[in-house]
């Protein structure tokens, strides 16, 4: 028996070392963690059940028989976050390069398929050279078998994708269709072709780190969610986001201990809109004071920053946010923005995760780029998916709501269910210079009197009276009252009840 007990944790010795010392050192020297010191750093310690230790290549073409290393290049298995379920594979960069083979795509299938069935998130800890060469169009099916599951896991379980090193090729697609996608600075990138590739069929001349490194992704492409500096900081912040986030779409948010009064005045927000209608403020004061303990988890900050993103918590159960910046490009929605607001907004919709949207908006970025870049299409993405979601969904108006991005934005029409205005809010067709030029053009020569139409119609319009006498604002409420009466409304939406009508999906104008 001894022996036998023995056999088994030499087994285990080896199967941990996966490719080797050397190769542990050679991933240590690029400031890289191995697959299974990032599963430690990720999971609560102890918590780590591993499966297919043992699982190895069936492979026999160009003499792949004769290197077999237990693992196969990925370690999966299911642990917890502070104390709450999660699957979990880490590809294993010392074995082969993490490239996909059919045993390792099965074992990376195995735990997306529990996951499905027990309503558990999944994050793919992926470094990888993409598919395994030797094994040819086994190694493609077993990519195609990963992606199914990221396509019926979608919207079931919240998919989070870490890039921590190589991800090329038919191994970008998978993460593409996670949920969430981080990366870490000067060690991972992701592009299709690489750039020796680019150098053939372009003549581009372009370095891997500028084709598809973290700052390309989270600044120019909008591919990643966010970078961090290093494993570490990865695996710490990825625990955090999870603690954002329900286990599935039936399970409702998660609930934690608070300690911030919900009726808290902050009295500072009366004075945060300056008098200056022109000058812009920081929308992200107002979210760290309306949230619990002023935590926010901001997601795609580097990218869009018109409009803000993210998480924070509300009598400790998450609230999804979205938000106008003025302090970029005025607050104005583009394609950028709608494409980047749209995605959340769904994200949250899926997920039972309720919406707070806070409006300060001059409307729609006019410009040739901006129609010849389709932004109708891309701003009816963001009207779609506020219009779909059936999620509670509180609006607060600080200050402009022009146009049709007043629409866009969670209003009324779209079944806003609680519509609140600050005394400063404006809503109206368009500002006050540009309906005077239009309705009095007669008149542009004489200066003194187009002042005065100037006057008269912000007096008349640039309120958010004319809204709240038609019933499309709920009320004017005190600035310093923000916290209180969005949370208040949030906890009298917990019952809220509303279906789409049945339809097989709908189609989103992509």
């Amino acid at each position: 028996m001894k022996d036998i007990l023995q056999e088994l944790e030499d087994r285990r010795a080896v199967a941990r070392k996966g490719g080797g010392d050397r190769r542990i050192e050679a991933q240590h020297s690029k400031g890289k963690l191995t697959a299974r010191e990032r599963i430690e750093l990720l999971l609560d310690e102890g918590s780590f059940e591993e499966f297919d230790m043992f699982k190895a290549h069936r492979a026999t073409e160009f003499a792949m028989q004769e290197t077999q290393i237990p693992g196969d290049g990925v370690v999966t298995g299911w642990g917890t976050i502070n104390g709450r379920l999660v699957y979990v594979f880490s590809q294993d960069f010392t074995v082969f390069g993490g490239s996909l083979s059919e045993t390792h795509a099965e074992k990376i299938v195995k735990i997306m398929d529990m996951a499905m069935q027990n309503g558990a998130p999944v994050i793919g800890l992926n470094d990888s050279g993409g598919a395994r060469i030797q094994e040819g169009v086994d190694s493609l099916a077993g990519y195609a078998e990963v992606f199914q599951r990221n396509i019926m896991a979608s919207g079931v379980v919240p998919q989070i994708s870490v890039i921590m090193g190589p991800c090329a090729g038919g191994a970008v697609y998978s993460p593409a269709m996670t949920d969430f996608i981080f990366m870490v600075r000067d060690s991972s990138y992701m592009f299709v072709t690489g750039p020796d590739v680019v150098k053939t069929v372009t003549n581009e001349v372009v370095t891997a780190e500028e084709l598809g490194g973290a700052s390309t992704h989270t600044k120019k492409s909008s591919v990643a969610d966010g970078a961090f500096d290093n494993d570490v900081e990865a695996m710490n912040e990825i625990r955090r986001l999870f603690d954002f986030l329900p286990l599935n779409n039936r399970d409702g948010v998660p609930v934690r201990p608070f300690f911030d009064a919900p009726d808290r005045i902050e009295e500072s927000l009366d004075t945060l809109i300056p008098d200056n209608p022109n000058q812009p403020y920081d929308m992200k004061e107002l979210i760290h004071k309306i949230a619990d303990e002023g935590d926010f988890y901001e997601i795609q900050e580097a990218f869009a920053g018109n409009i803000i993103t993210g998480f924070f918590r509300l009598e400790g159960r998450t609230v999804g946010v979205v938000a106008n910046q003025p302090m970029v490009l005025a607050g104005v929605l583009d394609i950028d923005s709608s494409r980047k607001a749209a995605r959340f907004v769904r994200f949250c919709d899926a997920f039972e995760i309720p919406i707070l949207t806070l409006v300060d908006v001059p409307g729609f970025l006019p410009g040739t780029s901006q129609e010849y870049g389709g932004v109708i299409k891309h701003g009816a993405k963001l009207l779609f998916a506020y219009g779909e979601a059936t999620v509670p969904k509180v609006t607060v108006i600080t200050r402009k709501a022009y146009g049709g991005a007043y629409d866009v934005m969670a209003s009324k029409h779209l079944r806003g269910d609680f519509n609140y205005a600050w005394p400063t809010a404006e809503i109206a067709v368009m500002g006050a210079k540009g309906a005077v030029e239009i309705l009095y053009r007669s008149e542009l020569g004489d200066r003194e009197k187009i002042q005065k139409r100037q006057k008269d119609y912000e007096d008349r319009f640039a309120n958010p009276f004319v809204a709240a006498e038609r019933g499309f604002i709920d009320e004017v409420i005190q600035p310093h009252s923000t916290r209180k009466r969005v949370a208040r409304a949030f906890a009298s939406l917990r019952g809220k009840k509303l279906q789409n009508p049945w339809k097989k999906h709908d189609n989103i104008p992509l």
